[in-house]
C-alpha cells in the first residue's frame, strides 16, 4: 500500500519525475505525457460518475473498479521496461472490458448515425471521458514507437475508449436518448 506522509518531495524542481525503478525523466517526456493523460482520465470519469443520476449500482462499480485500474495504468507506465514484478496491465483486464461492452451493447439499438456527445451531464461526461482517453492512447501509441510498452496496456487503453463510448451511450438511452448527428442539417 501507498503511504504518502509528505506531499511535495522538491525533487521535481528541476523538471524531472521520478519513475518506479527510481530513474527519472522529464516531465514533458512522451512517457510522462501519457501518464498525465491516464491521470486526466482518470479524473474526467470521476466527474462522470459523480453526474450519472440514478444510475445502476453495477454499472457505477464497473466504473470505480475501471478508475483503479487507470491508476494500475499509470503505474504501468510509469515503470520501465524489464522490472521484475512490475504492476502491469493484464490480458484478462482487456478481456472483462471486451465482455462489458458486448453486454452493454446487447441492450443497445445499432447504431444508424454518428452520436453526439451531450445529452444529460452523465452522458456528456462520459463522452468527455472517453475523449481524454483517446488523447492518452495517442500518447502511449507515440511512446510505443520510441521505448517498449507492456501490449495488454496499449490494447486496454483502446478497449476503454469503446466501452466508455458504449457506457454513454447506455446512460444516454436510459434517460433523455441519444442526440444523433444530421449531416449537413444547418447548411
Amino acid at each position: 500500500m501507498v503511504k504518502l506522509n509528505k506531499i511535495y518531495t522538491r525533487t521535481g524542481d528541476d523538471g524531472t519525475s521520478g519513475l518506479v525503478d527510481g530513474s527519472r525523466v522529464a516531465k514533458n517526456s512522451l512517457r510522462m505525457q501519457a501518464i498525465g493523460d491516464v491521470d486526466e482520465a482518470n479524473s474526467a470519469l470521476g466527474v462522470a460518475i459523480a453526474a450519472i443520476e440514478g444510475g445502476e449500482e453495477g454499472d457505477i462499480l464497473a466504473l470505480r473498479r475501471i478508475q483503479n485500474e487507470l491508476f494500475d495504468l499509470g503505474a504501468d507506465l510509469a515503470t520501465p521496461d524489464g522490472i521484475e514484478g512490475a504492476l502491469r496491465i493484464q490480458p484478462e483486464q482487456v478481456a472483462r472490458l471486451e465482455d462489458e461492452i458486448d453486454a452493454m451493447n446487447d441492450s443497445l439499438e445499432p447504431l444508424t448515425s454518428f452520436v453526439l456527445p451531450g445529452g444529460s451531464a452523465g452522458t456528456a461526461h462520459l463522452y468527455l471521458a472517453r475523449a481524454v482517453v483517446r488523447r492518452a492512447e495517442r500518447k502511449a501509441v507515440a511512446l510505443a514507437a520510441e521505448e517498449p510498452v507492456n501490449e495488454h496496456a496499449l490494447a486496454y487503453i483502446n478497449r476503454l475508449s469503446d466501452h466508455l463510448f458504449v457506457a454513454a451511450r447506455s446512460v444516454a438511452v436510459a434517460g433523455s436518448g441519444e442526440i444523433k448527428w444530421e449531416p449537413g442539417a444547418t447548411r
